[in-house]
């Protein structure tokens, strides 16, 4: 009865049906733009990448086809779309390791199938020996999975299909080596990532701050425990931008369009380890709150924690923009004026010591800001 009673409804009301039915239009129609404007934004970012490596394809292909004399040059242009991809953030050492994996795994490959053929046995042998032998070239992931797949591949595939011959190695270092000059000569913005991976790290750092002042103020246990947990979480962020950094640092004193890079470069890298010390400073403050009382007191602790919270969001806007994070300075630099353990602290030991404490994560979040160590001491409320 229940159920002819809801067909009923529907029958009756034509309206709420067809009124549903609009909805779930409008819904997808919505989902659809969405999809088409993102889809559209990736052609955007990868169209130029995309272009220069199909370039580079063709020219490694022609280079073994007319210089070297092969027909079916195939692993000339794998090696550079596998080397190259269509990122615009190309790493001098990830083309390395690709190019370097791509041609072990050939080499391999041909003197097996040259050795004692193709079979059963050889497959396991060859992916044995690529593997073993770039894991003894260096540590890179990426430089052993390309040797395995590759020796599979040569030992797999019939001669016939790629010309057979160690003219297939040749290719393959053909197409390194153009993958290569390409990444080392093709302009390229080496700030770009650790910009945007160090804005990313400074929003933690900010919410890290924001869930301590909560948990302070609050006095909840899980609040407080939540803002110990936050501060942990936040780690692989600021350690991603690090390494980025590093990484960048290391192209550009191997890419001609990086070396104007180098000084902003060493700056970034600065600045991300001076937020990591600030970033455990933290989780100390947050660690040492998880027993403190609740009161005035301890609000005014907790309200210095969000001014820092704001200059932090500040230096992260400034950080993936690139522009001077002069404002973020002066903001920190007025928390500092501010952060005396005598004034704010006043007959509560434990709010005193972590004003101690912050007054530290102060000085270095202020240092990753761009000022000098001894502005950052001066900055700070005089005991």
């Amino acid at each position: 009865m229940g159920d002819t009673t809801k067909v009923g409804d529907l029958r009756e009301n034509p309206a709420d049906d067809g009124s549903f039915v609009m909805s779930q239009l409008a819904r997808a129609m919505v989902q659809l733009r969405v999809r088409v404007r993102q889809g559209s934004t990736r052609v955007r970012v990868g169209f130029w990448p995309i272009i220069l490596v199909s370039v580079a394809a063709s020219l490694s292909y022609g280079l073994s086809l007319w210089f070297l004399g092969h027909t079916y040059p195939f692993f000339a242009p794998v090696c550079v779309w596998i080397c190259l991809g269509f990122s615009t953030d190309r790493s001098m050492r990830r083309v390395a390791e690709l190019g370097i994996g791509v041609t072990v795994g050939v080499g391999l490959g041909e003197l097996i199938v040259h050795r004692i053929g193709v079979g059963v046995l050889q497959i396991g042998l060859v992916l044995a020996l690529s593997a073993l032998v770039a894991r003894f070239i260096d540590r890179g992931a990426l430089l052993t999975t390309q040797a395995g797949v590759q020796a599979i591949v040569i030992v797999g595939l019939p001669m016939a299909a790629t010309g057979g011959g160690f003219g297939r190695w040749t290719d393959a270092l053909v197409g390194a080596a153009v993958a290569f000059l390409v990444a080392a000569f093709t302009p390229s913005d080496l700030r770009r990532r650790p910009r945007r991976i160090g804005g990313e790290g400074l929003i933690e750092l900010a919410r890290t701050f924001e869930a301590v002042a909560h948990g302070v103020r609050s006095g909840d246990p899980s609040d407080r425990e939540a803002a110990l947990l936050r501060g942990r979480a936040s780690e692989p962020a600021l350690d991603e931008w690090q390494a980025v950094t590093r990484e960048a640092l290391e192209n550009s004193r191997v890419t001609a369009s990086g070396r104007k890079y180098r000084e902003e470069l060493v700056s970034i890298g600065r600045s991300s380890v001076l937020v990591d010390r600030t970033m455990r400073t933290v989780r100390v403050i947050a660690r040492r709150a998880l027993s403190l009382p609740t009161g005035p007191v301890v609000d005014q602790l907790a309200g210095l924690l969000d001014d820092l919270a704001e200059a932090t969001r500040d230096l992260a806007e400034a950080v993936a923009s690139g522009r001077d994070p002069r404002r973020a300075r002066a903001r920190i630099a007025a928390v500092a004026a501010a952060a005396d353990p005598g004034a704010l602290g006043s007959g509560d030991w434990q709010v005193q010591s972590l004003i101690l404490i912050l007054r530290s994560a102060i000085v270095d979040l202020q240092e990753a800001a761009g000022a000098t160590p001894e502005q950052a001491r001066e900055a700070l409320a005089p005991m």
